[in-house]
C-alpha cells in the first residue's frame, strides 16, 4: 500500500503519473503521456522517481518489445474502493 509519507516528498508531474496508473493499470510510457498530457521528457522523470521509490516496476510490454509497461509494484487505496464499488454495482444487478 503507497503511503502518504512514500508520495509526500514527490514532486506534482510524479503525483499525477501515479494516479494515472492508479486508475488505468499497466501503461506504456507513450499513453502514459497521452492521459497525463505531461511532456514526455517529464513523464521519464516521474517513471525515473517512482522506480526509485519502488511504487512503479517496469515490465516488457508483449505487443511491442521496444517498449515498457509501468505499472504499480504496490496495492494502493484506490483498487480497494473501486472493488467495493464494483461489489456494490455487481449487487445492484442482480
Amino acid at each position: 500500500m503507497v503511503s502518504d509519507d512514500d508520495v509526500q516528498d514527490l514532486p506534482p508531474s510524479s503525483k499525477l503519473v501515479l494516479k494515472v496508473l492508479e486508475y488505468n493499470g499497466g501503461l506504456t510510457q507513450k499513453q502514459i503521456v497521452e492521459k497525463s498530457r505531461l511532456s514526455q521528457r517529464t513523464v521519464r522523470d516521474a517513471l525515473d522517481r517512482l522506480q526509485e521509490a519502488d511504487i512503479v516496476e517496469k515490465d516488457i510490454y508483449i505487443p511491442d518489445a521496444r517498449q515498457n509497461l509501468y505499472r504499480l509494484s504496490v496495492e494502493t487505496d484506490e483498487p480497494e474502493e473501486k472493488s467495493a464499488e464494483t461489489a456494490q454495482a455487481e449487487a445492484l444487478l442482480d
